[in-house]
């Protein structure tokens, strides 16, 4: 085992962030830890998405910054190392796919790099920390989920929520830091698998999914009378196709194995499109079809 740091107190000093995962929700978030004017280190295994999320954040940075009371752009540095990635830092979020065993072999490996100081945050939207802590033999008291959402920049919500053994001070350190970078974040009381948003959503998200499923309407026609009746600015569809239909996969076969009665038929369309390489907007098509 590596020598970790003397343990200090959980703060947000000169030190920087670290998202390990370089995909949409590992770029979106080191974008706005980068808008407070620190340093974000993106770690991922591919240089395709390093380079890819390295511009990402670069492009958005100077706007983003621009909008937030005391922003300044920071620095993103990629990272092919996760010792390097998560040295010195004082947060770390996790931001993988959504598959239990791949996300608790990375925090036992967090536990042997990371500072015993940094925060480990998992941005996971359906597994509870309560299933990672224990992988963790260092200080697994710092353990928390921090559930980033996709929209930007309109929607700067994040949800936290203790795996039940978290330190009381890593969730009082979140609720009050994440603020300033820009940031709206929820307290979820008790453990919810899918957190508070994500509960309503996934009823939404479903039914959604079966309506097309059954031919009752299209993607489109769905979107149009959700935007016509609610006001929002894009539909159930967009916004999935936002997200990644791969990840929406991941999410509803977790539920499906936690909670009975789950429908197959709104697994069966996204298998099917994923068959078929649309993924949503990052493969440029989903159930819509995107040019950039």
């Amino acid at each position: 085992m590596q020598n970790i740091p003397e343990v200090t107190e959980f703060t947000v000093p000169d030190r920087p962030a670290a998202v390990l995962g370089a995909g949409t929700m590992g770029r979106r978030i080191a974008l706005m830890l980068a808008a407070r004017g620190g340093q974000v280190r993106i770690f991922d295994t591919s240089a395709e998405q390093r380079a890819a999320a390295e511009r990402y954040v670069t492009d958005l940075l100077p706007d983003i910054a621009a909008g937030l009371p005391g922003g300044a752009v920071g620095t993103v540095v990629p990272r092919d190392d996760l010792a390097a990635a998560v040295a010195d830092t004082w947060l770390v979020v996790e931001a993988v796919p959504e598959r239990l065993e791949l996300k608790r072999d990375l925090f036992a490996r967090l536990s042997r790099t990371a500072p015993a100081s940094a925060v480990l945050a998992s941005n996971s939207s359906s597994y509870s920390t309560r299933l990672i802590a224990d992988a963790v033999e260092v200080r697994p008291e710092r353990v928390v989920n921090a559930h980033f959402f996709t929209q930007l920049p309109d929607c700067r919500i994040v949800e936290v929520m203790s795996s039940g053994r978290t330190d009381p001070d890593v969730m009082k350190l979140l609720m009050t830091a994440l603020p300033e970078f820009g940031l709206r974040p929820y307290e979820v009381r008790q453990e919810s698998t899918g957190f508070i948003f994500n509960r309503i959503w996934a009823a939404i998200k479903r039914e959604s999914l079966m309506v097309a499923a059954e031919g009752v309407a299209t993607a489109e026609e769905i979107d149009e009378i959700f935007r016509d009746t609610l006001h929002t600015p894009v539909g159930p569809f967009r916004a999935m196709d936002m997200v990644g239909l791969d990840v929406v996969l991941d999410v509803e076969e977790h539920y499906a194995k936690e909670r009975d009665g789950i429908p197959e038929g709104p697994r069966r369309l996204l298998r099917d499109l994923l068959a078929e390489g649309r993924l949503g907007a990052k493969s440029g098509r989903g159930f819509f079809s995107y040019d950039d």
